[in-house]
This record gives structure tokens, sequence and C-alpha cells, in this order.
């Protein structure tokens, strides 16, 4: 089965060149111009790998290394970088694995990928657990035991991130960033329309209580019974 590497980018040259060079060398390509259709990819397609510009239309490179280091999905991300000015360390601290300012010989880059999905290949996780719930990253299943709870895309990006950070209380504040985005405009109770309905989902056979309302803090995906013991301090 060959590697599938998702490339994000709206220059009409780069991609022909990248597409061409990686077909070559056997790798399966998907190609997105604007970095919300390559964010929807990601959720759905799954690749093994992410190579993006850093300029992007509708939602910047670093915003969707931002949103896939936020789970913990181990899928690689190298920024290509067409700007004079060298954006390296904003990169790397937004979760980009690699940076490469372009133009850059292709070699250098492929070389530069097969080093990542090396590294990756030793430690990547798809499957998250936490008591009796699980999350299949790759299929997009949810099971709490042994009961499938279907999940629209947003309740399943918003579990993820609680699965990914669990027993810490995150404010809503740090959740609305993080799973619907920085440029995001909408209800201002959105997430806590989202937390009901996964409670729902979560608990619609009288299972105990996973996510917890921690008032004047946010939430925590945590056992029933630190929830008691947090409130009685």
């Amino acid at each position: 089965m060959s590697i599938h590497i998702l490339l994000v980018s709206n220059d009409t040259t780069l991609v022909p060149l990248i597409e061409t060079e990686l077909h070559y060398e056997g790798y399966e390509i998907t190609a997105k111009n604007d970095g919300v259709s390559g964010l929807i990819a990601i959720r759905e397609l799954q690749p093994d790998f992410v190579i993006s510009e850093f300029s992007l239309a509708m939602l910047s490179g670093i915003e969707i290394c931002r949103r896939l280091r936020s789970t913990q999905q181990k899928i690689p991300i190298i920024l290509l970088d067409q700007d004079s000015i060298n954006h390296c360390a904003i990169a790397l601290d937004s979760g980009a694995d690699d940076y490469l300012q372009w133009p850059a010989s292709i070699e250098e880059l492929i070389a530069r990928i097969r080093l990542h999905l090396r590294h990756y290949s030793h430690d990547r996780q798809d499957i998250l657990n936490f008591q009796d719930l699980k999350i299949d990253l790759k299929t997009w299943e949810v099971y709490r035991g042994n009961r499938l709870i279907e999940l629209t895309p947003k309740e399943f990006d918003l579990l993820v991130y609680l699965i990914s950070h669990p027993r810490q209380v995150l404010s809503s504040d740090r959740l609305i960033r993080d799973v619907w985005g920085y440029e995001f405009v909408g209800e201002t109770n959105v997430l806590q329309v989202y937390i009901r309905y996964l409670r729902l989902k979560l608990e619609a056979n009288r299972e105990s209580r996973l996510i917890h309302t921690i008032r004047g803090a946010g939430y925590v995906l945590r056992e029933a019974f630190a929830q008691r013991a947090i409130l009685a301090q």
C-alpha cells in the first residue's frame, strides 16, 4: 500500500512539479488549494503525510499545524515557505515537523519526507482510550464499551481534543480557539451546546459521566469520582 501525501498549495507551478516527482517516487498524492479544504482532507482522508504552504487562502499553514497538533493524530507535516523572510521558528513552534524555504531542490524535500516517515512509523498512535471510551482516528469510530457512537465531525473533533488532554481542565476560550479556530465567529453558547450533545451520546445507556464542568474554569475529561473529589477541595 503506497504512502498517501496531502499537498496543500495554491501555486499552479509548484503543485504539478511536486505531484510529478512524488508520483515518480511511488507516493499517492492528493492536492488541495486552500487551508480549509486541506484541513477537511486531513480529517476525511487521514493522509500519511502533509505538505502545506506557509501562506494559504482562508486558513494558513500555521493554523493547519495548530489544529492538527491539538489532537493526538500522528501525521507529519512540512511547511513550505516562498516568502523571503524566514519563518522557521514560528512554523516549528506551531507544531510543524519541518520547514523548508522554497525554491529548494526536490531531492531535499523527498529526503525530508523519508526521514519523517521513518520517525513516525515507530510511534504512530491511531487508537485513543480513556476508561471505556475508545476513538479510532483512522476509521472515525467512537465506542463506549461495545457501543458504537455516531458523532458529527465537530463533535468528533471536540471529543478527540478532550481525550488528548485527559484530566486537564480546559478553558472555554482554549477549546473554542483550538477546536473551532481563531477565526471562529458564532453563537457564544456553541461550546456548551456541543458539550451537551456529547454527553447525551456518551451517556445514552446511563453510563457514568466523563465530561465534567468545572464552574468558572472550563471542562475536563475525567473519571466521575475525580469530579466529586475536586469539588470537595
